[in-house]
């Protein structure tokens, strides 16, 4: 069931981010909104079963996406790994936290990016890229990615309880049948 709930976020996300904030003049050139679920998932767990889960959504991004393929995948996993590294020596519910690897997210992806435009045009695309972008997201990635992980966390934690309910009373049930069988 938590596989349901991290496939239904996912598009929901991509569709989010591709489909309806184009439309809007402000967020036009918002931030990847599945850094979001990144670090969400970097907070609520840490075993190597949600690396191929970030592997997939990055294969999904790429494969929707313009950019070079592995861009989504190697700036997922890295945001992935940094917060699992700090997130051990700090504490992950603080909220100056969140603010940090906000922005430390959105600085990955467009280091990743700058460095394959630096690969493919050479060292004068590097005075030609676009740093102004790079302010903006950061802006919005501050102002939306905090409440972004606590809304996501709110919708996860009524999840595992309905989806607990439901196994509850589908076991209820199979075993008043059974009871009523014998």
């Amino acid at each position: 069931m938590k596989a349901v709930f991290l496939i239904v976020l996912t598009l929901f996300l991509i569709v989010i981010q591709t489909i309806i904030l184009p439309s809007f003049s402000w967020f036009d050139q918002c931030f990847d909104l599945l850094i979001i679920e990144i670090i969400f998932l970097s907070f609520i767990s840490s075993h190597y079963s949600m690396v191929l889960a970030i592997i997939i959504i990055g294969c999904v991004m790429d494969s929707i996406s313009g950019v070079p393929f592995w861009y989504y995948i190697f700036s997922y996993l890295w945001i992935y790994i940094i917060v699992q590294i700090v997130k051990q020596s700090l504490f992950q519910r603080s909220i100056i936290f969140i603010f940090i690897i906000s922005i430390v997210s959105i600085s990955i992806q467009h280091g990743f990016l700058l460095f394959s435009v630096f690969i493919r045009q050479g060292v004068n695309s590097i005075l030609e890229f676009n740093f102004g972008l790079l302010m903006m997201q950061v802006f919005w990635g501050v102002i939306l990615i905090p409440p972004g992980i606590w809304l996501i966390n709110v919708f996860w934690k009524n999840w595992i309880l309905k989806t607990k309910f439901l196994q509850n009373s589908v076991f209820e049930n199979t075993e008043d049948r059974i009871d009523r069988v014998q």
